[in-house]
C-alpha cells in the first residue's frame, strides 16, 4: 500500500491571519485554495499565497500518482521566535494526530520558514522539499521591492530604523549633559542582554499595554509614573553633579547617581503597576492583575537592596547594617512570594474554569478544560483529538464564557 503523504505549506509569521483573519491550520484542497485566494487579494505581493497554491499543485500531482495524500497549511505567529515555533508545533501535533502521515512534502518560500524543519523532522520524515522561488524579470527590482515590503513590518522596522535611531539619540543626550560615552554604551549593553535573554517581546507587550486613554482611570497613574520617573532622573543627575565636588572615584560617583535615582523610582514603578492592575481588572484578567500586585512588593524590595548597597559604597552605613538590611529584605520578599501564590491559587479556584472552551489569542480552538490544579497553577486541556495539553495559568489572557490563552 502506498505511504500516506502530507503536503505541508508553512506560514511561520502568520501573514494569513494578519491579512485575512483566517486561522491555521488550513486543511484540505478547497480550504487551501480559498485561503490562498483571500491572501492574494489582500496582498498580491505576499509569497505565502503562492506557497499555498504550490502546495495544492503538489497535492494534485501526488494524487494522480495514487498516493493517499493530504494538503495542509500550518501557521505560526506574528511575534516570531519561540511563540511562532510553539504555535507551529501545536498545529503540527493536531495534524499528525488526525492524519498519521508516513512522510511529508515540505513546501516553503525559504527564509525564516526553514528553522522549523527540525520540529517537523522530530514528528515525521521529510521526503521532499519544494523551495518556491518567484520569477521576476529583474532580480534587482525584486530585491528592492522585497526590502521595502519587509521594512513595513514592525519586527524589521524596529531593527533597521529603531535601533540606530535610539543609539544616535542616546549619544546626543549624553553629549548634551556631559555624561561621556560610557552611559550610551551601558544602555546599549543592557538592551543586548534583554535581547539575548529573549525578553524583548515581553517588554514590548508590557509597554503596549499602557493603554493611554484620558477616559480611563489608569491614565492618571501612567502620567504620574512618567512624572516621578523624570524627577528620578533629574535627582540622579543632581546627586552625581554634587558628588563630583566630593570625590573623583567613578564607583562612588555611580553610587551617588543610583541613590538619587532610586529615591522616587519605587513610586514611579508602583504607579505604573497599579495602572496595569486597573487595566487588567477591567479587561476581565483577574489572575494577571493579582500577579501584577505582587510585582509591586518585589520591585520595592529589589530597589531597596540596590539603594542600601549604594549607601554602603558611599560610606553612609556600615557593612553589618548592609547585611542586616539584606536579610530583612529577603525575608519580606519570601513572605510576599507566599502571599502572592496564595492569592493566585484562590483566583484559580474562584474562576470555575473546568469545562470551559479554550481559545488561542489568534482565535484557534484548542480544546476544553478537563482539570485545574490550583496548587501548581496548571490547567489541563483536552483537545478535540483526545490529547491532553497542560498550560501554566500565567498564559491566561481572559476568562469569561471561554478562556483565551496566549
Amino acid at each position: 500500500m502506498p505511504e500516506r503523504v502530507l503536503v505541508l505549506a508553512i506560514d511561520i509569521d502568520n501573514d494569513l491571519y494578519r491579512k485575512t483573519r483566517l486561522s491555521g491550520p488550513v486543511i484540505g484542497r478547497e480550504s487551501n485554495l480559498s485561503a490562498a485566494a483571500a491572501l492574494a487579494l489582500a496582498d498580491p505581493q505576499d509569497t505565502d499565497a503562492n506557497t499555498m497554491f504550490e502546495a495544492v499543485r503538489k497535492y494534485d500531482e501526488l494524487k494522480k500518482l495514487g498516493y493517499p495524500v493530504h494538503v495542509v497549511t500550518i501557521t505560526g505567529s506574528e511575534s516570531e521566535g519561540y511563540i511562532a515555533d510553539a504555535e507551529f508545533a501545536r498545529q503540527l501535533d493536531i495534524i499528525m494526530e488526525r492524519f498519521k502521515p508516513d512522510s511529508c512534502v515540505l513546501v516553503t518560500d525559504g527564509a525564516s520558514d526553514n528553522r522549523v524543519i527540525p520540529i517537523i523532522k522530530s514528528r515525521v520524515d521529510i521526503n521532499s522539499v519544494d523551495l518556491l522561488r518567484m520569477k521576476q524579470a529583474e532580480a534587482l527590482e525584486n530585491t528592492y521591492f522585497t526590502l521595502l515590503e519587509k521594512l513595513k513590518e514592525p519586527h524589521y522596522a524596529r531593527i533597521v530604523f529603531g535601533i540606530p535611531a535610539a543609539i544616535l539619540l542616546l549619544f546626543a543626550v549624553s553629549y548634551y549633559f556631559h555624561f561621556g560615552w560610557q552611559l550610551p554604551v551601558a544602555l546599549i549593553g543592557i538592551y543586548l542582554i534583554i535581547k539575548g535573554l529573549g525578553l524583548e517581546e515581553s517588554l514590548l507587550k508590557s509597554f503596549a499595554g499602557f493603554g493611554f486613554s484620558i477616559e480611563r482611570l489608569s491614565f492618571l497613574f501612567y502620567v504620574g509614573s512618567i512624572i516621578f520617573f523624570v524627577i528620578s532622573v533629574i535627582l540622579s543627575y543632581g546627586d552625581y553633579a554634587a558628588g563630583t565636588a566630593l570625590t573623583s572615584n567613578s564607583l562612588t560617583l555611580t553610587a551617588y547617581a543610583i541613590e538619587g535615582f532610586i529615591i522616587l523610582l519605587p513610586v514611579s514603578l508602583s504607579l505604573y503597576l497599579i495602572g496595569r492592575m486597573i487595566d487588567l481588572q477591567s479587561g476581565g484578567m483577574k489572575y494577571r492583575a493579582i500577579k501584577q500586585s505582587t510585582y509591586i512588593g518585589y520591585t520595592i524590595i529589589m530597589l531597596a537592596l540596590v539603594y542600601i548597597t549604594a549607601a554602603w559604597i558611599i560610606g553612609q552605613i556600615y557593612f553589618y547594617q548592609l547585611l542586616l538590611y539584606d536579610i530583612v529584605a529577603i525575608i519580606i520578599g519570601y513572605a510576599l512570594a507566599k502571599f502572592g501564590s496564595a492569592l493566585r491559587r484562590r483566583a484559580i479556584r474562584s474562576a470555575k474554569m473546568k469545562g470551559k472552551k479554550v481559545i488561542s489569542e489568534i482565535g484557534a480552538y484548542i480544546g476544553t478544560v478537563m482539570k485545574v490544579q490550583a496548587a501548581s497553577g496548571k490547567l489541563y486541556v483536552k483537545t478535540g483529538y483526545g490529547n491532553v495539553i497542560s498550560y501554566d495559568a500565567d498564559r491566561i489572557v481572559s476568562i469569561s464564557d471561554r478562556i483565551i490563552i496566549r
